[in-house]
């Protein structure tokens, strides 16, 4: 099976398997905490994207790995996750803290569509062996990212349930 083929099937694997245990334990969980409780978990995961500056520290990765892909890659992880702990730490802002969380989330999800247009660009598929390291980061830790995003906005856009007043 050829390199580009290998990859392929992983990525889509890694989105099936992720689906799989979202929907079986971490969905349910989400759906049923208050939503500012959903996206504070939600902001703790993405808080770890700075480690996609990996793509670009030398030694890790090959040098051929297409810049295009790798300069963006980093940075835009490293945005998000900034902006993913700036949410966390102002949890006792709300205002502030659901600007946080909306930034992340358009920042990071904008980043892994990108990422996705750039790798095809480049026919990163069929070089995936210079990732060396970090091959396990688009494999594994990208597909969980994506979807937890798009569970941020569902979480977001759900119409959310009016409790009667306590008199």
């Amino acid at each position: 099976m050829s390199p580009k083929l290998l990859f392929q099937l992983q990525l889509v694997l890694g989105y099936v398997a992720w689906l799989l245990c979202f929907g079986a334990y971490v969905w349910p969980r989400l759906k049923s905490m208050a939503p500012f409780d959903a996206q504070r978990a939600i902001a703790t995961l993405h808080s770890f994207r700075f480690f996609g500056l990996v793509f670009i520290l030398p030694g890790i990765v090959s040098p051929d790995l297409p810049a295009s892909f790798a300069v963006f890659a980093a940075y835009g992880d490293f945005a998000t996750g900034v902006l993913a702990m700036l949410a966390l730490l102002t949890v006792r802002i709300r205002r502030l803290f659901w600007l946080f969380v909306v930034a992340f989330n358009f920042v990071g999800a904008t980043d892994i569509i990108v990422d996705y247009y750039h790798a095809i660009q480049a026919d990163l598929p069929a070089h995936a062996g210079e990732f060396g390291a970090v091959y396990a980061i688009p494999i594994i830790y990208v597909p969980l990212l994506m979807i937890t995003h798009v569970a941020a906005f569902c979480l977001a856009l759900r119409p959310q349930l009016k409790t009667a007043p306590s008199y």
